[in-house]
């Protein structure tokens, strides 16, 4: 590859610490994630060694408490850490992104009694969580779930079904949010499920387009009994606790589709200054060119849109319109700039040689997870002019 062709993040970090965290992750995504990324995902294989072996290193509970044993970082850093494993592959990105949403119920709403009994081992001991909302009924009307948990004693019982579960049947913990008392919003309370739980099963994983080795499932509750001891937050309090893990978990997913749009760019830079036509290499002709500057400028802002979302959120300012923001920005860019990372490529990008067939076909879930991107607009627009008139 030419020296040319070689692009390297510079990432604008806090601390010496945060540096050092990041130089980390890179090299355990450049040796133990990338590698193995493109034959790992054509088998559908899910790479739970790896996850385990982020949770030995401190990385699952980055955003967290270090008195849980998270890593006391904040989410500029965090979501950076979330672009390189993104970028090697995306469904380790996604997957501690996901980990990070299932976690988020009882980092910011649970007691002081259930953070210390389930906080360390879900930042550091070697968990995998999953998160709970989606149902075949209700999607983006998730208000309407209908998944139920009633009380019996010191208990609750869990029936229904929920869809579109990442790290659906594999997952030690699930926060599941279920319908406790009225209909809408204020009838939903979050519980925390253990994975072994009795009445609890998966269905065979969803066949999708892209992220074959993250598994996708539906889940059935059939008399899941729980404990109160495993509620989260008070009665009906479980829809301000899933919007309020969403905002955070978009910017996850905006992450993610810069570093999945930032390894198209990558491996396009790198075929362009290899790969000769009319006797000088491609990358010289000035309508490639503009292509590779367009796709570029458009990683850049994404980056700096979803930074500055972050850095709203550590500050403890409110960041939901910018995080609306950040998801449909990134995950629009990851979209448009892998399909151009295929054009550069021509034939070859067409094929499995090459990975940005994959980075293409894995960008497209970024425009529906945690919200499609309509609902994204929805979100902003309600921002700048107010809810809609019925």
């Amino acid at each position: 590859m030419s020296d040319r062709a070689l692009h390297v993040v510079e990432r604008r970090l806090p601390t010496e610490e945060s540096r050092q965290l990041v130089a980390l992750v890179r090299d355990i995504a450049q040796r133990e994630i990338a590698p193995r990324a493109a034959e790992e995902e054509e088998a559908g294989l899910f790479p739970r060694e790896v996850f385990s072996l982020l949770s030995e290193s401190g990385l699952l509970g980055l955003p967290y408490d270090s008195a849980h044993g998270g890593g006391d970082q904040p989410y500029e850093v965090y979501l950076q850490v979330l672009e390189e494993l993104a970028a090697a592959r995306l469904t380790v990105g996604l997957g501690v992104s996901v980990h990070s949403l299932a976690c988020h119920a009882v980092a910011g709403y649970g007691t002081k009694e259930q953070q210390a009994e389930h906080l360390p081992a879900m930042l550091g001991g070697g968990l995998l969580g999953a998160y709970c909302l989606s149902e075949p009924a209700s999607g983006s009307d998730a208000a309407s779930l209908r998944t139920k948990a009633v009380r019996d004693g010191d208990d609750w019982v869990l029936t229904g079904t929920k869809a579109w579960i990442t790290h659906g049947g594999i997952a030690d913990f699930y926060t599941v949010l279920a319908r406790t008392g009225v209909e809408g919003a204020r009838g939903i309370t979050a519980f925390l499920v253990p994975g072994d739980a009795e009445g609890l099963s998966a269905a065979v994983p969803e066949k999708k387009m892209g992220m074959k080795g993250s598994p996708t499932a539906q889940l059935n509750f059939d008399g899941v009994r729980v404990s109160d001891a495993r509620r989260i937050g008070e009665e009906g309090q479980g829809f301000a606790i899933a919007l309020s893990a969403l905002d955070s978990g978009r910017l996850g997913i905006a992450a993610c589709a810069i570093g999945v749009a930032q390894a198209a760019l990558t491996e396009a830079l790198g075929y362009a200054a290899g790969r000769q036509q009319f006797g000088r290499p491609i990358a010289d002709f000035q309508g490639l060119r503009f292509m590779l500057a367009d796709m570029a400028t458009q990683i850049e802002a994404g980056r700096a849109l979803y930074l500055e979302a972050a850095r709203l959120r550590d500050e403890g300012k409110p960041f939901s319109r910018q995080a609306a923001m950040a998801k449909l920005f990134c995950t629009d860019t990851a979209m448009r700039v892998t399909v151009d990372a295929v054009q550069v490529l021509g034939g070859y990008g067409y094929t499995l040689d090459f990975p940005v067939e994959r980075l293409m076909r894995e960008a497209k879930v970024l425009q529906i997870v945690e919200g499609t991107n309509q609902i994204q607009r929805m979100v902003i627009a309600r921002h700048l002019a107010g809810p809609e008139t019925r």
